[in-house]
C-alpha cells in the first residue's frame, strides 16, 4: 500500500459504504446519534491496524470522508463514539471495531470473545455495565472492492410467474459431496455453475434455484461451542458481502459466473434473504455493527423501555425496516445483487417483520411500498414467508399485490389429506385451485400462492413418510428443538425399513403428493433432493447440521430407486409445461363454459357426479376428481382430469360427462407407464394415487 495521507478530505455522503474511484475511496457510514465516526485500516492479514482516521463530515446523519491512494483490496473498518446509555437506547462503544453495513466483501471471520460485547459479559450490573476491551482481533474487516464485472452477453430468463417451477437448495450441500467437482470447488458458486449440475436441473425441468441465504452470516457462538454450525444461514451479519465460505477463490465473479451459467441454461437465481433480524442478537447481543453504529436507529425498541429489543423474529432483535435509512439499506442490499448479480427474486424470511409498522403489520408499509415502485426490482419475483412471531403474525394472503407468499395451508391441508386426516377433501380442493379464498383478490394471480409440501425447515418427503416423530438428537438439545407437528405417518415403523410393503407404500404417497403439487395452480416449489429421496435420517430443523444429515448424498441421485423418482418429477414438470390447464394465469371460478357440457373447473365425486354440498360434508370422503378446461386458440381447448384415491385400497372412477378423447397421461401407481388412449367410461385408481386424463376438445358444436 503507498504511503497514506495524514488526514481525509471531505468527500461524498453518497452512496453509502466503501467506493473505490480508483485514486482513492470515499467511505459513507450512516448514524443519527453518533457524536463522532473513526476509520480504522488493517494491514493485509487483518491482524494489525496501520492507521485511523476521524470521518471529517457528517451530512443528512451520513458520516463521510475521502482517502486518496487508498484502492481495492484495502481492509477497514469503524468505530462510533456517542453516549453508551442503553436505557435510551443507545449502545456507543469506541473500543468494538464495527463491520460496515454496505461492505461488499469480508477478510477473516468472527473470533468468538467476550470481547465483542459492548458491556462485560460477566458483570452484574449485564448490558448497563461497559466494556473497554478491543474487539478487532476477534472482528472480520470490510474489504474495499475494486474489482471489475465480467458478463458475456445474455438475456434473464423472464420465466413468467405461471410458468415458473422452484427448486430449493443449498450452495454448499446441494454438491459438496459431489466427487466429479474438484474438492475445494465442492459446495461453492464454482460448482453451482458446473456443467452437470447444470444439465441435472435442466433434465428435472425447474426454472428457477431457491438459495438459501447467500449474505455473510456468524457462526453462533453456542453452536461452536457444541462443535456444531450455523449450516442454513439465518444469522446476516452484511447485506451486501457473500458468505466467504461459497467463495472458492474470494472472487466475487464467482457468483456472476454461476448465474451467469444457469441463466444461459434458462434458470432464475432467486435469493432468500434475512433483512428481519441480524446476527447481533439481543440487548445481550453482541456489537459488531449495526448495534454499534445506531442501536435506536437499526433495531425495534421497546417503546417505553427502549434498553430492550422489540423480538418479532425469535432471534433476540428485529430490524427497524420503518426508519428510512434502514429501509434504504434494504433496498440498497436489493438492487445492488440485482444490477451486481443479475439475480432474478428473492424469497423474504419472517417477511411480516419487514411490513411492520408502529401500529403492527401494514401491507402498505413504507418498504414494501418502496419494493413495488423501484423500477430495478420491477421485473424480479418478490417472495414473502408470511409470519413471524409477534402479535397477529400470520398474514398468508395479506401481502400487498405483486408478491408471492409461501402457503403454509398448502403445506399442512395436503400432507393431512394424505396421511388420511378426515373432513380434508374440501381443504385439498382450496389449495389445487391456489387457495383463492386467501389469494384471489386486488386482482393478484394463482401464481401468489407459492406452494410446497416440504421445504428446508422440517422433513424432506421421504423423512415425511418415514418418521411419526422428529429425531434431533445431533442438535444438541435433547430433541426438544423444531415443530412436534409434522403430519408425518411412517406406516408402520419408523425409519428405514427393508418391508417391501412398507416401502410400496411410502413411494406411493411421496409420488401422490408429488403429482398433487404438481397438478395443482400456483407456483409449486420443491425441495432439492425430494426428487431422488433425500433423508435428514428424521431431523425435522437441520439447521445446525453442516454434514452428511444435509448434504445432499448423490449416491442415493443416481441409485435406481433415486433415478426413477427424478424421472418421475421430470415428468410431471413436463406435463405441467405441456397442460395450461395445470398452471392457469387466472382464478378460474367455475362460472365460465369453455366447451359445450364443460365448465373452466368442475368437481365430481367417484361415481362421476359433481359433487354436491352434502358430498363435500361427508368427513370421509377421501376420493374426489377434478376437472380442468380452458381454450387454446379459437376453436380448441385443453382438459385435464385430475382422480385422486387417498384410500388405502384402489376404486373404480366414473369418467364425467360429456365424454372426450382421453389420454392416460399419468397414473402415480404405475411411474414408468407410457401415455396411452382411454377409450373406457371408468377409471381404476389404485389406493393412494392420482391419475391423469388429458384431452383436447373443440370449443363450439361439431
Amino acid at each position: 500500500m503507498p504511503a497514506l495521507p495524514e488526514r481525509m478530505q471531505s468527500g461524498s455522503p453518497y452512496p453509502l459504504g466503501a467506493t473505490c474511484d480508483g485514486m482513492g475511496t470515499n467511505f459513507a457510514v450512516f448514524s443519527a446519534h453518533a457524536e463522532r465516526m473513526e476509520l480504522c485500516l488493517f494491514d493485509p492479514s487483518g491482524k494489525r491496524e496501520i492507521a485511523r482516521y476521524d470521518l471529517p463530515e457528517c451530512t443528512d446523519e451520513v458520516w463521510h470522508g475521502y482517502l486518496p491512494r487508498v484502492r481495492g483490496g484495502t481492509l477497514y473498518g469503524f468505530r462510533a463514539h456517542g453516549p453508551y446509555a442503553p436505557e435510551e437506547g443507545h449502545r456507543f462503544n469506541p473500543n468494538k471495531l464495527l463491520l460496515d453495513p454496505y461492505a461488499r466483501l469480508l477478510h477473516g471471520q468472527v473470533r468468538w470473545s467476550d470481547a465483542l460485547h459492548g458491556y462485560r459479559v460477566s458483570s452484574p450490573r449485564a448490558d448497563l455495565s461497559f466494556d473497554r476491551r478491543d474487539s478487532a482481533a476477534a472482528m472480520p474487516k470490510a474489504v474495499v472492492v475494486d474489482e471489475p464485472m465480467h458478463w458475456t452477453h445474455g438475456n434473464r430468463p423472464h420465466t413468467p410467474w405461471n410458468e415458473t417451477v422452484i427448486y430449493e437448495t443449498h450452495v454448499k450441500g446441494f454438491t459438496r459431496t459431489l466427487k466429479r467437482i474438484r474438492q475445494h470447488e465442492r459446495g461453492t458458486f464454482i460448482a453451482l455453475a458446473d456443467p452437470y449440475v447444470i444439465d441435472y436441473l435442466v433434465k428435472l425441468g425447474v426454472t428457477a434455484v431457491e438459495l438459501l441465504p447467500v449474505h455473510a452470516f456468524v457462526q453462533d457462538r453456542r453452536l461452536t461451542e457444541l462443535k456444531l454450525r450455523n449450516y442454513w444461514g439465518y444469522n446476516t451479519l452484511a447485506f451486501f458481502a457473500p458468505e466467504p465460505a461459497y467463495l472458492a477463490e474470494g472472487a466475487l465473479n464467482e457468483i456472476r459466473a454461476a448465474v451467469q451459467a444457469l441463466h444461459a441454461a434458462g434458470i432464475e437465481v432467486i435469493l432468500d434473504v434475512v433483512y428481519n433480524h441480524t446476527c447481533e442478537g439481543s440487548e445481550l447481543g453482541t456489537t459488531m455493527s449495526f448495534r454499534g453504529l445506531d442501536n435506536k436507529s437499526y433495531y425495534r425498541l421497546v417503546a417505553d423501555n427502549p434498553r430492550y429489543c422489540v423480538n418479532d423474529t425469535g432471534t433476540g432483535n428485529t430490524v427497524n425496516t420503518s426508519h428510512p435509512r434502514v429501509l434504504q439499506l434494504v433496498m440498497d442490499s436489493l438492487r445492488y445483487w440485482v444490477q451486481t448479480f443479475h439475480v432474478d427474486g428473492f424469497r423474504f424470511d419472517l417477511g411480516v417483520s419487514l411490513g411492520r409498522e408502529e401500529s403492527g403489520f401494514d401491507p402498505n408499509c413504507g418498504l414494501f411500498d418502496a419494493m413495488r415502485q423501484d423500477p430495478v426490482l420491477a421485473n424480479v419475483k418478490l417472495i414473502s414467508e408470511p409470519w413471524d412471531i409477534g402479535p397477529g403474525g400470520y398474514q398468508l394472503g395479506n401481502h400487498p399485490p405483486g408478491f408471492g407468499e409461501w402457503n403454509g395451508k398448502f403445506r399442512d391441508d395436503v400432507r393431512k389429506f394424505w396421511k388420511g386426516d378426515p373432513a380434508m377433501r374440501g381443504a385439498l380442493a382450496g389449495r389445487l385451485q391456489a387457495s383463492g379464498e386467501l389469494f384471489d383478490h386486488h386482482r393478484r394471480r394463482p401464481w401468489a400462492s407459492v406452494n410446497f409440501i416440504t421445504a428446508h425447515d422440517g422433513f424432506t418427503l421421504d423423512d415425511l413418510v418415514s418418521y411419526n416423530d422428529k429425531h434431533n438428537e445431533a442438535n444438541g438439545e435433547e430433541n426438544r428443538d423444531g415443530g412436534n407437528d409434522n403430519e408425518s405417518y411412517n406406516y408402520g415403523v419408523e425409519g428405514p425399513t427393508e418391508d417391501e410393503a412398507i416401502r410400496t407404500a411410502r413411494d406411493r404417497v411421496k409420488r401422490a403428493m408429488l403429482a398433487t403439487l404438481f397438478f395443482s395452480h400456483g407456483t409449486p416449489m420443491l425441495l432439492g433432493g425430494d426428487e431422488f429421496g433425500r433423508t435428514q435420517q428424521g431431523n425435522n430443523n437441520a439447521y445446525c447440521q453442516d454434514n452428511e444429515i444435509s448434504w445432499y448424498d448423490w449416491k442415493l441421485a443416481t441409485s435406481e430407486r433415486g433415478r426413477e423418482l427424478a424421472d418421475f418429477v421430470a415428468r410431471l414438470i413436463r406435463l405441467r409445461e405441456q397442460h395450461p390447464t395445470l398452471r392457469a394465469a387466472h382464478f378460474l371460478r367455475g362460472d365460465t363454459e369453455v366447451a359445450p357440457g364443460m365448465r373452466e373447473v368442475a368437481w365430481f365425486d367417484e361415481s362421476g357426479a359433481e359433487m354436491t354440498q352434502a358430498t363435500w360434508d361427508y368427513t370421509e370422503g377421501r376420493l374426489l376428481a377434478l376437472r380442468r378446461a380452458q381454450a387454446m386458440g379459437e376453436k380448441r381447448a385443453d382438459v385435464t382430469l385430475v382422480m385422486i384415491n387417498a384410500t388405502p385400497e384402489k376404486h373404480v372412477f366414473h369418467l364425467p360427462q360429456p365424454a372426450a378423447n382421453w389420454r392416460l397421461a399419468c397414473n402415480t401407481a404405475a411411474p414408468t407407464a407410457s401415455e396411452v388412449a382411454w377409450s373406457e367410461s371408468t377409471i381404476e385408481v389404485e389406493g393412494r394415487s392420482v391419475v391423469l386424463l388429458a384431452a383436447t376438445v373443440r370449443t363450439e358444436p361439431a
